[in-house]
C-alpha cells in the first residue's frame, strides 16, 4: 500500500513517460524510415475524392457551428445515459424518475432550439415558399 502521494502518482508518472517517449520514438522511426516523395498529386488537397472547388476561406453559416454544438450537447445526454443503464436495478425507482427528469429537460432543450429555428436550414424565401 502507498504511504505517500508520491508513491501514489508514480505509475501515471511513468506512464505518461512511456507514452510520450513512445510517441517521440514513433514520430522519428516514420520520419527516418519513411518515404519522401513530394509531387503536385501528393501535396494536392483530398476531399472525399472529390476535386475541390472553391476557396478554403469562405465564410460558414453561424447555423452549421449551433448545430455542432447541439450535437455535442446531446451526445453528451446520450454518454450520461450508459452509466445510468449499467446501474439502473442498483438505483431503482429513485434511479428511473432521475433519469426521466434529466431527459426531459433534454427534451425542452430540444423543442426550445427547435422552435427558435435553428434547425431550419432553408434559407427564408424556400420557406416561405414551402408555406405557401
Amino acid at each position: 500500500m502507498p504511504n505517500s502521494q508520491a508513491q501514489v502518482y508514480f505509475p501515471v508518472l511513468v506512464q505518461i513517460i512511456i507514452a510520450a517517449g513512445m510517441g517521440i520514438v514513433f514520430l522519428g522511426m516514420s520520419f527516418l524510415i519513411g518515404k519522401h516523395v513530394r509531387n503536385k498529386v501528393k501535396d494536392s488537397p483530398y476531399e472525399s475524392g472529390i476535386v475541390p472547388t472553391g476557396d478554403a476561406r469562405h465564410r460558414f453559416s453561424v447555423k452549421f457551428y449551433l448545430v455542432a454544438m447541439l450535437f455535442i450537447l446531446f451526445d453528451m445526454e446520450a454518454i450520461f445515459l450508459y452509466p445510468w443503464a449499467v446501474v439502473y436495478k442498483e438505483l431503482k425507482l429513485f434511479g428511473f424518475f432521475e433519469m426521466l427528469i434529466f431527459i426531459l429537460f433534454v427534451f425542452c432543450g430540444y423543442f426550445y432550439v427547435w422552435k427558435k429555428g435553428v434547425l431550419d436550414w432553408a434559407p427564408e424565401r424556400d420557406q416561405k415558399a414551402l408555406r405557401n
